[in-house]
């Protein structure tokens, strides 16, 4: 089968790289408005008078109505124009961002973070069609170098950035300052974006005799299967996973309707998610790339901020900046990727990315309570130098082999399994955090006796302590007790965190060598112009 290098690639009238810069900055907004949103949530529930566990759904219903959006955006981008898909997408989302800015309750809030959902969930899918279309081949690991900077660098600015805002403006202002970058967005869009002549032959296709063929039950199954399954992995640890009947139910509808979709999109003639794309084996490899680069960062995103916060005083600002020096990392690297890509090739840049990837976790599960800031930053710029030779080859690897007419259907998959494996990386962490601490708490608990020796030292020590600062003996002892219990309760979940890093190593790990088991590339020659 020939590589898709071989087919002519369509020539935009405006420069590649506006159009790339144009399309990226809706993408970066969304991203980024994710992230913040995390942070708000205390000044949310505060602002509105709901408990913080309410205040929740602010991000479940977000994604929930993003995830349901991402694999149909392909279809959606048929039925309307990838341009105009893609302008309705940042219309929806920039006014949806204001009406969450001024939602007066939490119902209004969460029914307008649906439908700002709905409106992201377009953006990244569509400009990675677009960027795949306007840039041949040869050009693509450029043009990739610049989607990966907004996908990494969004989330690590998030954070700080949403603290910032919230502790010196108000919590509605992470909404609002959507407003005037959807605008220039729009703007833009609506001057330099135009389809191309192959997506505008497939839809023509599409709408024979006038009408575009729906596939109903297939967007039906589609949309209850990855709504009910985002419901299940943002509330699953606080619902405790399947002792919920709540849960049960929706994970059984979940993957019942998954399973349905699965068997109903491989056999329908034109299908809404095209399934069968993964039958190429270089797509389908790189799709599980996709979903473990998401689950690595996103899941080791979610970590370290809350352990630098929990266990090392830092504040939630101190803690994102923490995150800045692998983003620093990947920004800096991203031109020479491109550059030494046509001359390294794409399978040792994905085993030596992922090799790397799994170091950097190892190496945060080796710290301890002393470790200082350097040592933070330093382990977080390794990371970036391990992710940073990934996302240009992996999107090189999907569209090695696939024909220039189904770069639309495959965009809408390669940023599903990326979204999804986001979801379930944070879902992972978060349980296997919760289980290991109570696993270490128990094993701590049961050396804490007044026959360990250890225990009874530090104890008459700590006595000792207070009642030379003026307690009673009896309140130094109550006192003392009290401190020990906090100490074992740190120590309990700093071991539980250096788990969860260990288990993310050795999830990157499995990646490094898949790369013997996709197909043949030919080198990607002429990038290192850019």
């Amino acid at each position: 089968m020939a590589s898709v290098s071989d087919t002519p690639a369509y020539r935009p009238a405006i420069n590649p790289w506006v159009i790339a810069i144009t399309v990226t900055l809706a993408t970066f907004m969304e991203l980024l408005d994710t992230a913040i949103a995390n942070v708000a949530l205390p000044h949310i529930a505060g602002g509105l008078a709901v408990s913080v566990d309410e205040s929740t759904w602010v991000l479940t219903s977000y994604l929930v109505s993003n995830a349901v959006v991402l694999p149909l955006s392909a279809w959606l981008s048929r039925v309307f124009g990838r341009k105009r898909y893609y302008m309705i997408c940042v219309v929806l989302f920039t006014a949806s961002s204001l009406l969450c800015g001024l939602a007066p309750s939490l119902g209004l809030l969460i029914f307008f973070r649906v439908l700002q959902g709905v409106g992201g969930g377009g953006l990244a899918p569509v400009e990675q069609a677009i960027l795949v279309d306007t840039f041949p081949p040869k050009k693509r690991p450029a043009a990739f170098a610049l989607y990966s900077m907004a996908i990494v660098t969004a989330p690590v600015i998030g954070p700080p950035l949403g603290g910032w805002i919230t502790d010196n403006w108000s919590w509605r202002w992470i909404f609002f300052i959507n407003i005037p970058i959807g605008i220039l967005s729009l703007t833009l869009t609506s001057r330099l974006v135009s389809d191309p002549p192959e997506f505008t032959r497939e839809v023509q296709a599409a709408r024979k005799d006038g009408k575009l063929k729906v596939d109903g039950v297939g967007i039906v199954l589609v949309a209850l299967g990855f709504a009910f399954l985002e419901v299940v992995l943002d509330r699953g640890q606080r619902e405790d996973w399947f002792e919920s009947g709540f849960i049960v139910v929706f994970f059984s509808i979940a993957i019942v309707a998954l399973i349905a979709a699965v068997f109903w999109e491989w056999h329908h003639p034109d299908p809404v998610v095209e399934i069968r794309l993964l039958a190429d084996r270089n797509f389908a490899i790189a799709n599980f790339y996709y979903f473990l680069f998401g689950f690595c960062l996103f899941g080791s995103t979610v970590l370290i901020p809350q352990m630098l916060q929990s266990l090392y005083g830092y504040t939630a600002t101190d803690a994102g900046l923490a995150l800045g020096p692998g983003a620093f990392v990947i920004v800096a690297l991203a031109p020479v990727v491109v550059r030494i890509l046509p001359k390294v090739g794409i399978k040792p840049m994905i085993f030596t990315g992922y090799i790397i990837f799994a170091f950097a976790m190892w190496h945060f599960a080796s710290f301890d309570l002393g470790t200082d800031y350097r040592h933070i930053a330093m382990a977080r710029a390794i990371q970036g130098l391990g992710i940073a030779p990934l996302f240009v080859p992996v999107s090189q690897l999907a569209y090695s082999y696939l024909p220039k007419n189904k770069n639309n259907k495959a965009s809408s998959l390669t940023n599903l399994f990326r979204n999804q494996g986001g979801s379930f990386g944070i879902a992972f962490v978060t349980t296997l955090l919760a289980r290991r601490t109570q696993y270490h708490q128990s094993v701590l608990v049961g050396h804490a006796t007044p026959f360990d020796p250890p225990y009874r030292e530090r104890l008459a020590s700590l006595s000792q302590h207070f009642a030379s600062g003026g307690f009673s003996t009896a309140d130094a002892a109550v006192h003392a007790k009290a401190q020990l219990a906090h100490i074992l309760f740190q120590q309990a979940s700093f071991l539980s965190f250096l788990d969860c890093f260990w288990m993310l190593g050795c999830a990157c790990l499995i990646g490094a060598p898949l790369v013997f088991l996709t197909r043949k590339i030919r080198s990607v020659q002429g990038g290192a112009a850019h």
